[in-house]
């Protein structure tokens, strides 16, 4: 049997199949918000009732953090999963982390460099 083309495909009202995810995490919505991850999104509702005792401060998600080379240009952008404060500790940046690859082990050798900040991997 032929393979037939994307756009005898559509002519067919025939869906194109979705691609799977290159290490099977799938998107979730969770109180109206889109996670990477289920791990990702269960890690949000422990941290916002860590929140709402007080037990943290300060809580965001989907930090950018500009990644520069020496002199000041810049070389890429790291996003935080979460950030925020601990009483007595100060800023967290944290990521939930399925696979480290080698671009995020980089990113994360970087921020340490250059921010002093070393990711909290959940």
């Amino acid at each position: 049997m032929a393979a037939i083309t994307e756009k005898a495909a559509a002519a067919l009202g025939l869906a194109k199949p979705k691609a799977r995810s290159k290490y099977n995490n799938r998107r979730i919505k969770v109180d109206g918000i889109w996670f990477d991850s289920h791990r990702e999104a269960k890690r949000w509702q422990e941290l916002c009732l860590l929140a709402k005792a007080d037990h943290i401060t300060e809580l965001d998600r989907q930090v950018p953090f500009i990644l520069n080379a020496y002199g000041g240009l810049k070389v890429g952008k790291y996003i935080a999963d979460f950030v925020y404060r601990e009483p007595g500790k100060g800023k967290v940046v944290e990521d939930s982390k399925g696979v480290r690859t080698p671009l995020y082990k980089w990113k994360a050798r970087h921020i340490l460099a250059q921010y002093g900040i070393k990711i909290r991997e959940t």
